[in-house]
């Protein structure tokens, strides 16, 4: 492997603003990139006018703070907020079978 290349981190930068739909970014980054460092590259912020402090992000589907360092090949991920409490969804799909079911 080149040296050139040790130095640099290929990342993935991904979000979903609607389910089925995707917004990803390649990225090349030095080493010793954190995360922050990651979604203010990848310009994701701006094009879905995110509020990058408020926003969760995580590396590999796990929420992480912003400082962690990156490895090579990781996919970043920012995740929008919930609309309804998953619990409220739930009971809400499970009284609209029943009253389809009577």
């Amino acid at each position: 492997m080149d040296p050139a290349e040790a130095a640099v981190l290929r990342v993935e930068v991904l979000y979903c603003p609607a389910p089925g739909v995707a917004d990803r970014v390649l990225l090349q980054l030095p080493q010793g990139s954190c995360l922050q460092d990651a979604v203010d590259a990848s310009g994701l912020c701006l094009r879905h006018t995110l509020e990058a402090s408020t926003l969760k992000v995580g590396i590999w589907g796990r929420v992480q703070p912003p400082q962690t360092l990156l490895r090579d090949q990781d996919r970043v991920e920012l995740y929008r907020p919930l609309r309804v409490d998953p619990k409220e969804a739930r009971r809400l799909r499970y009284k609209r079978a029943k009253q389809g079911r009577g």
